[in-house]
């Protein structure tokens, strides 16, 4: 009977052990850091003249992408990356893990902050976009680099709009690329670190042809959509007033007026 009873509580100990090992493994663990420092450019190679403006002074430049942070959203406000048509490639990857960024100052919020919320943890640079490097890849998955969003909304029209632009690089060889959610009082919050769930996402499409800029920007909402990407076409300036982002703050003001203002599609072929 003795021995029994010996036998119980050393399982009840076990088991325990188990419990609280699996518990301290999904709330403590972080892998390895996907970047060696945040000085290293390797082939970040954006022209520093077109990125925008940090409205938090929190910049973190990775290897292949530059963010800027905003703790109390618990996500970036933009993110900026070269897409080059040599970089399409269908190398096949595995999924790493989603990481905190040992490279934001407050680190980013932990990936488990969406789990059970019902929004995706949506990728801001597309990992489709970076297969090229084993290296590239990973870092799209820093949770720095994700948002909340819909699912509809993620496997649906952000997806047609990512795919759309791996043909424009094809098209034109060298693309200028920022993305984010429009963060703004309000919002919807998930997770214990309260990430909020942007309303809309937008993405700023820029190619350069000698010295002139062009560009072509989108607006979204967070929500399923049954229209065309043409319906989303907006300016630069609508961003800006969207986001309270300057973009193109360090060109000269007339020429950000030759681009900032329009939302022509000529010589964007969907």
């Amino acid at each position: 009977m003795a021995y029994r009873k010996k036998n119980s509580t050393i399982y009840s100990i076990l088991i325990l052990v188990c419990i609280v090992g699996f518990w301290l493994f999904e709330n403590f663990y972080t892998p390895a850091t996907y970047s060696n420092n945040n000085n290293e450019v390797g082939s970040n190679n954006f022209p520093k003249e077109l990125l925008p403006e940090s409205t938090t002074g929190e910049i973190v430049n990775h290897s292949f992408f530059t963010l800027s942070y905003n703790e109390p959203f618990e996500q970036a406000e933009w993110v900026a990356y070269v897409l080059d048509k040599s970089h399409l490639t269908y190398d096949d990857r595995k999924r790493p893990y989603f990481i905190e960024d040992p490279y934001v100052t407050s680190k980013s919020a932990d990936w488990r902050n969406y789990k059970g919320s019902g929004y995706d943890r949506g990728h801001l640079v597309p990992a489709g976009d970076r297969r090229f490097s084993l290296q590239a890849y990973n870092e799209t998955f820093y949770t720095s680099n994700i948002s909340p969003q819909d699912r509809e909304f993620n496997s649906g029209i952000w997806n047609d709009l990512e795919q759309q632009t791996r043909r424009w690089a094809k098209q034109y060889g060298t693309l200028y690329i920022f993305t984010g959610g429009v963060l703004e009082s309000g919002l919807e919050e998930i997770g214990d670190e309260d990430v909020d769930v942007p309303n809309t996402f937008y993405k700023i499409i820029v190619r350069k042809k000698g010295d002139k800029i062009y560009s072509l920007s989108f607006l979204i909402p967070n929500k399923p959509q049954f229209t065309t990407l043409r319906n989303f076409v907006v300016s630069v300036d609508d961003i800006e007033q969207a986001t309270g982002i300057d973009f193109f703050n360090q060109l000269p003001k007339e020429k950000q007026k030759v681009f900032e203002g329009s939302k022509n599609t000529v010589g964007w072929k969907f």
